[in-house]
């Protein structure tokens, strides 16, 4: 078993700054072209594949998931498991170190998911906080670490945030369309001032942090080329609420991929 290579960078006190007041970071690089090169053709064989369909990990966040659809919003939960090439990175090294310096010394890595956006039809991820989709019981002191496998810009889907919505509670949300079959989640209107966005291109390989509450939106991909994206989650255990919030959207849900999920479990 191959182990972690050891983390080549670090973050100043004014990004660190920056981040507590603003929710969000950007950095141009947290890995080299020749690893982001490697794990680029296991991505790309991993969305091929569908790895993971039928547990119920690959589904497309953004449509209602039939078998004999384009899925517009492509999404796999815990690539790793699909592809070694995407374990052991020097991203993940420096996703934790720098994350440990945004959160603290007991920070340790909490799953990880990745976003395909199609060429010319890859769909938006609508505005929405991440906690959302949590278990409403937790407390969460979480970031995730979103990576561009190439240049992410306006036309392809770059990352864009609100600063300072991390400081909110968690907003009300629906599913795309009010259909609880998809899976994505949309926060309400006239939750957000949305005009304050600030959108975060990035080149191959760079990085975005924010944090959990963060509101956040990638537009559609509108480009030629795909736009591929490998996020890293990260937190610091908390100790559960006293009372559960409600997060009633949840209880909506109706996916596919959330019934292949629990048939799975059921079968192990």
């Amino acid at each position: 078993m191959s182990t972690s290579p050891r983390p080549t960078i670090s973050i100043s006190d004014d990004q660190i700054q920056f981040f507590r007041e603003n929710g969000y970071l950007a950095i141009d690089e947290i890995t080299t072209a020749e690893e982001l090169d490697r794990m680029r053709i296991a991505y790309d064989e991993i969305f091929a594949q569908q790895a993971g369909r039928e547990e119920g990990m690959e589904f497309d966040l953004a449509g209602t998931d039939e078998d004999d659809t384009i899925a517009s919003l492509p999404q796999i939960l815990n690539p790793k498991k699909y592809a070694d090439a995407l374990n052991n990175t020097l991203y993940e090294a420096n996703a934790l170190a720098i994350s440990i310096q945004l959160l603290g010394e007991d920070t340790t890595q909490r799953g990880c998911h990745a976003i395909f956006k199609p060429a010319r039809f890859g769909a938006p991820t609508p505005w929405h906080q991440d906690e959302a989709y949590w278990d409403p019981s937790g407390n969460y002191l979480s970031l995730s670490v979103w990576m561009p496998l190439q240049e992410a810009t306006l036309d392809n889907g770059c990352m864009q945030f609100i600063p300072g919505s991390h400081k909110k509670e968690i907003l009300n949300h629906h599913h795309i369309n009010n259909n609880p079959k998809i899976h994505g989640l949309e926060v309400d209107d006239g939750q957000a001032d949305l005009s304050k966005a600030v959108a975060c291109p990035l080149p191959p390989g760079g990085a975005t942090f924010h944090y959990s509450r963060t509101l956040h939106y990638t537009s559609p991909n509108t480009s030629d080329i795909p736009r591929r994206a490998f996020i890293l989650g990260f937190g610091i255990p908390q100790p559960l609420r006293e009372h559960p919030r409600d997060l009633y959207w949840q209880k909506e849900t109706n996916t596919y991929a959330a019934q292949k999920r629990e048939t799975s479990k059921k079968n192990t």
